[in-house]
């Protein structure tokens, strides 16, 4: 793998991964942009024990352009974006409107039981690919690889940033997940803070080894398999189970088959047999009602220093789509309460994605 660093007009980093050692990344920026927005609010919840990101500027983010201007395809002439390369394996950019950066800004007490501090970190862009056409399901076993790479790469450099507690890899896929650019792409969150789903995660985990001196996320695993009416693919390396209390109609989580904290853990041939199962489940996704699958896919790693030893590398892939035509919405139960519904019994779900 060749790591290419170069930076857009306006500053922020631009990092290419290409397969061959002798692509050239040397075309500049050459757009007039306008300075990078200060890094947002967060604001602390008393009543949850939680951090806010508060970004107004992110209003102002570029929002389903045609493909004939879409930023994240390579440029060409008369048509510049944020990839000056005229062509590109993956390509990974501090995004243009973060909900975290290091450029200061001013910040006010709001006053009452909130605190404000700045909301410092780091947001970034990962193109899957040069196709605007493409999908993350449609990438060869290599292609994956070097998106693994990549992710890797930056979990490595943005842990080291000063300030960042937890980083965080994640895709969304669809029109009805909210996506704002169709291109094939993820984004990597760098957070100042643990977010509310790991702590409670790892204070399951802390509880579970306290009471049986096992491992949460191991058992999980081997009880799946064991059990193995919801296991959806598996390998030598992987294992892709819909969980016994899954929240989402379609709901699929894949583990390495041995414990590894974070991307940069995987050997070479756990990365390359994850690109073939991972690409399977997605195209199972989509063959469940013949349209594409709206989805977010959510790399859970370990944190920067809390709980590394009680996390357990997974990936939770979910959709929101329950029907051909009908969608899971987020209403009062779950979105006042966080109290999930879900329609579909998960061993039906299993059963489906394996015949699709």
């Amino acid at each position: 793998m060749k790591r290419t660093i170069t930076h857009l007009a306006d500053g922020r980093e631009l990092i290419y991964f290409d397969r061959a050692d002798d692509a050239d990344r040397g075309a500049p920026d050459t757009r007039d942009l306008p300075p990078r927005p200060p890094s947002s609010q967060l604001r602390y919840d008393p009543l949850l024990d939680e951090w806010v990101a508060v970004a107004g500027h992110r209003q102002g983010r570029t929002f389903l352009p045609p493909a004939d201007q879409c930023p994240l395809c390579p440029s060409a002439p008369g048509r510049l974006t944020e990839i000056p390369a005229a062509d590109y394996d993956v390509a990974v950019f501090e995004n243009r409107f973060p909900s975290f950066s290091f450029v200061p800004g001013e910040y006010e007490q709001v006053g009452g039981l909130s605190e404000v501090r700045p909301g410092v970190g780091r947001c970034e862009v990962v193109c899957f690919t040069s196709r605007h056409d493409s999908s993350f399901s449609a990438l060869s076993p290599a292609q994956v690889d070097l998106v693994l790479q990549a992710w890797a790469d930056r979990t490595a450099e943005l842990s080291a940033l000063p300030g960042v507690e937890q980083v965080f890899c994640f895709e969304n896929r669809g029109a009805e997940i909210g996506i704002t650019l169709a291109h094939p792409h993820g984004q990597i969150y760098a957070y100042p803070y643990l977010t509310p789903r790991t702590r409670q995660m790892l204070g399951s985990a802390a509880r579970y080894r306290d009471r049986t001196g096992g491992d949460l996320f191991a058992d999980v695993l081997a009880a799946e398999r064991a059990e193995g009416t919801r296991v959806v693919a598996a390998g030598e390396h992987w294992t892709a189970f819909v969980p016994a209390a899954a929240r989402w109609p379609f709901e699929v989580h894949v583990y390495p088959n041995r414990r590894v904290p974070d991307l940069n853990a995987l050997e070479p041939e756990e990365r390359a047999e994850f690109g073939t199962l991972y690409t399977g489940v997605l195209r199972r996704l989509d063959g469940l009602f013949g349209v594409p699958m709206p989805y977010v896919a959510a790399w859970h790693q370990a944190p920067v220093r809390e709980g590394r030893d009680l996390a357990y590398l997974h990936l939770e892939l979910f959709s929101v789509r329950r029907a051909k035509e009908k969608l899971k919405y987020l209403a009062g139960s779950e979105s006042a309460m966080g109290a999930f519904v879900n329609d579909v019994l998960p061993e039906e779900a299993a059963r489906m994605l394996r015949d699709a």
